[in-house]
């Protein structure tokens, strides 16, 4: 992923989410709460291991609150649980290839509202 800087004033970054945010519900993407697209994103915008509990203090979030948004993520295929074969405490937390694939064809529609911002 390249490191670049797009600078946006605060308008035209809600103009560009809120775009993306109709355009994802018109194209009948999973109706996913904030909470939920963090966690996702985090799974797969960092480089992996992921745990419930890493997740958790990574994004200031409750590990109940976790397990829940990754309830709705894996019901919807979007991530997988595993217990940890090292630590059999730990759930570690995988990506899928829907889940990549979601994700992707997520950025595509961003990167197209963002072409038509005012």
């Amino acid at each position: 992923m390249a490191d670049r800087v797009i600078s946006l004033t605060p308008t035209t970054a809600l103009f560009l989410w809120h775009g993306v945010m109709r355009r994802a519900l018109r194209e009948e993407h999973p109706d996913l709460t904030a909470r939920q697209f963090a966690l996702l994103l985090q799974v797969f915008l960092t480089p992996p291991p992921h745990t419930v509990r890493g997740l958790a203090a990574d994004l200031a979030m409750s590990k109940p609150a976790v397990t829940r948004a990754l309830d709705r993520l894996g019901r919807l295929d979007l991530v997988r649980r595993k217990r940890d074969k090292d630590d059999r405490r730990s759930i570690l937390v995988q990506r899928t290839v829907k889940g990549s694939v979601y994700l992707r064809e997520f950025g595509d529609l961003a990167a197209k509202v963002a072409k038509d911002l005012p």
